[in-house]
């Protein structure tokens, strides 16, 4: 650039400054300007303050109908109870209405919202306590009409409704069971004696299942022993059968024998009596011999058939010899088979016996460990008994704690979101500032598009200058929360000059043209910056456009500074912004050089329309 360009920006500056102390109308309406962006930001950060801790103002719509129940002989109304809580509650202002005042009111917008109390409140929580429990429910009225946030708040006090209720419950369900824990603490100590005693017993009887173990063992030898014997003598019989047969058969050859002598002695004797007359005969020796011979015959007849019967005798003997050889060897293969019977039996006795042993053990260890496990049981439970019962109640009430840790802790939500309200401020003033205050169009003058450019910026920058330190100033008589003050200031500087430099930049090059579309990225970035809600939550449309938008990465800078500092957020942010407002006033210089005199045009035709 030359010398003379660089006079031609010095005039115009020199010029812009004598001119804004002119007159004091013009001194006043820069005032204004300078103030105006400060009040944008600092009224809505105070607002935003404290909004939870103002809902006592809120009006909150109570209609008991409760009736009430008995619960072991005492009557009840935890609808009553319920109110006097809520009338030492002060997060809202609790009216006190009637089912139709409250439904009335409601539907008018005089109270946000409303829960009735039905009148089988009572009945149904008592119920918990019988075979048959009834869900206790609430109705809550909510006019979603009158204000978006006033549902949301009113949301609380339906909770505050319910965390009450829902503590009157659980006294009750402690009431109910406290008592049974003495009773349980009892069976559980009786039932680790029992155990106890049992675990005794079994080992007792597992030592038995040994011993007679040991006595089956013994007795298996003794078996094996009598069946050999038993076997032995067996086949002892069984030969003596048979010589007692072949002696039978050697009997009844002797008796046909004699058998056979006998008959001829009995014919000779007959032969005799017949051949002698007994006439004849004189009395004397021989008649005696003729008496002798028929006794003799007599007696062989006799010896005749005492050998028939000896020889039937004999032959009985041997069969019954026979059969008794042949029962004496089915004992002996009974006996054998018992034998190997009792030797399955002692061997199964003796594993059933080592493995009593280990089954006592076992048992007994388990039973001694699960007698000592219900005794420290009992014991547990009989300290219990002795806790405060409000103490119990709020222990099953909320079991868990979760402990909050804060990372970054901020002590109030107006610190939280002024990043947002700061930013916004600075580019509202940018765009007002930039209304009011003409840009300068080179065309018919001896300046150059550049040098106009230039020239003008110098006031448009310190304008924006001044309006953040009233913001800067405003912010510490509110009391914001800053961690990092210098980085801060520095930060805020930054961003009022990048953002009234860019506004500048599109006002100065299209004009009109360029003050719409200031205010376009406005209404964009309120909503797609992440400033107050989360961008993630928002429509895919200002997700996609959040990376593009200059409040995105101021935001970024003027919250690490003020909440606190992680540099990996603030770098990056810082490039990016500075890397916008480059891009943009390089294009917007080009424009300018190229579209100055259109622009003059187009504001000239819309200043002669008079609306403009």
């Amino acid at each position: 650039m030359k010398l003379s360009g660089l006079g031609n920006i010095r005039e115009i500056m020199v010029r812009d400054l004598k001119g804004a102390f002119s007159n004091p109308i013009v001194i006043i309406v820069l005032i204004g300007l300078i103030i105006l962006p400060s009040l944008y930001a600092l009224l809505n950060i105070e607002a935003c303050w404290d909004p939870y801790g103002n809902t006592g103002n809120v009006e909150f719509a109570i209609a008991n109908l409760d009736k009430g129940a008995s619960f072991e002989g005492t009557n009840i109304s935890i609808g009553d109870e319920l109110v006097k809580d809520l009338k030492k509650n002060d997060k809202f202002r609790w009216v006190f209405v009637t089912e139709d005042e409250l439904r009335d009111g409601v539907y008018k917008g005089d109270y946000y919202a409303g829960i009735i109390i039905p009148k089988n409140l009572s009945e149904n929580i008592i119920s918990i306590t019988t075979d048959d429990p009834q869900q206790a429910k609430l109705e809550y009225v909510v006019n979603m009409k009158a204000n978006p946030v006033a549902a949301k708040l009113t949301d609380t006090g339906s909770n505050t409704v319910y965390t009450s209720l829902n503590a009157k419950i659980v006294e009750i369900i402690n009431l109910a069971a406290y008592g049974k824990l003495g009773e349980l603490q009892e069976g559980l100590a009786a039932g680790a004696s029992q155990l106890s005693s049992g675990g005794s017993q079994l080992q007792a009887g597992a030592a038995q299942v040994s011993s007679g173990a040991s006595q089956v063992a013994s007795g298996e030898s003794q078996v094996q022993d009598g069946s050999a014997a038993v076997k032995n003598g067996a086949s002892q019989v069984q030969k003596g059968a048979s010589a007692v047969d072949s002696g039978a058969s050697q009997v009844k050859q002797g008796s046909s024998a004699v058998k056979q002598g006998s008959s001829q002695v009995q014919q000779g004797a007959e032969e005799l009596d017949s051949a002698v007359d007994p006439s004849l005969i004189p009395d004397g020796p021989i008649k005696e011999y003729t008496e002798g011979v028929s006794e003799l015959s007599d007696g062989a007849s006799q010896v005749a058939d005492g050998a028939s019967q000896l020889a039937d005798g004999s032959v009985e003997l041997a069969e019954g010899s026979s059969k008794l050889a042949k029962g004496s060897s089915d004992v002996a293969g009974g006996a054998s088979q018992l034998a190997d019977g009792s030797v399955e039996l002692a061997e199964g006795s003796l594993a059933l016996a080592a493995g009593s042993q280990l089954l006592s053990n076992a048992a007994a260890q388990a039973l001694f460990t699960a007698a000592g496990s219900l005794g420290a049981s009992a014991n547990q439970l009989g300290a219990l008994t002795g806790i405060n019962e409000t103490i119990l109640g709020d222990y099953f009430y909320s079991p868990i704690k979760l402990d909050r840790n804060e990372v970054f802790p901020v002590p109030d939500y107006g610190s939280q979101v002024s990043p947002f309200y700061l930013v916004l401020s600075m580019w509202v003033g940018g765009l007002i500032t930039c209304a009011l205050l003409k840009p300068g169009v080179s065309y018919k003058t001896k300046y150059t598009p550049l040098e106009m450019y230039a020239g003008k910026l110098a006031l448009f920058n310190i304008m924006s200058i001044l309006q953040v330190c009233v913001t800067i100033i405003g912010a510490h008589i509110l009391g914001i929360y800053i961690a990092n003050e210098f980085l801060f200031i520095l930060s805020a500087l930054l961003v009022s000059v990048v953002f009234m430099t860019l506004i500048y930049s599109l006002v100065s090059a299209l004009g009109d043209v360029g003050k719409a579309i200031a205010v376009v990225l406005l209404v964009i970035q309120i909503s797609g910056t992440g400033g107050i809600y989360p961008v993630e939550i928002m429509a895919n449309f200002f997700n996609t456009m959040n990376p593009y938008l200059p409040m995105t990465y101021a935001i970024t800078l003027i919250r690490e500074a003020q909440l606190g500092l992680v540099w990996s957020n603030y770098i990056p942010a810082l490039i990016i912004l500075l890397a916008i407002v480059v891009i943009t006033v390089i294009v917007s210089i080009i424009i300018k050089e190229k579209a100055d005199k259109a622009t003059h045009y187009f504001e000239k035709r819309l200043e002669d329309s008079g609306l403009f």
